[in-house]
């Protein structure tokens, strides 16, 4: 997965692009295009708002960065530490989520509500 892809000089500089860096380039991308979905999703509701794709962009944004600097000739700790909370958070509000929509599919035994 080193293997060169694409070699470039830009700018006098060797931009050098793998499989991996494609893979960490692919999750900044989408790592960072979650703000672009949550400025939208707040727009349209006219108050500050996460929509579910926000976390999943998080968790999928989070989990590229985090094989890319595990496995990636980078092998660099601080990325992967940098990238395990914001997996952590958006996998413990994804449950949240998930736990929120199951119970409100779930009727009530008499099928009327509980304060009635």
């Amino acid at each position: 997965m080193n293997e060169v892809l694409i070699q470039v000089d830009l700018f006098g500089r060797m931009l050098v692009v793998t499989p991996w860096k494609l893979i960490g380039y692919v999750g900044v991308a989408v790592f960072a295009g979650r703000w672009f979905v949550q400025v939208v999703a707040s727009h349209r509701a006219r108050r500050s708002h996460l929509p579910r794709l926000f976390w999943y962009m998080s968790l999928v944004g989070s989990l590229l960065l985090l094989s890319y600097f595990s496995f990636s000739e980078k092998n660099d700790s601080v990325g992967v530490l940098s990238n395990l909370f914001p997996a952590a958070v958006a996998t413990y509000n994804l449950l949240l989520e998930a736990r929120r929509r199951q119970s409100a599919a779930v009727p009530t035994e008499s099928g009327q509500d509980s304060a009635s």
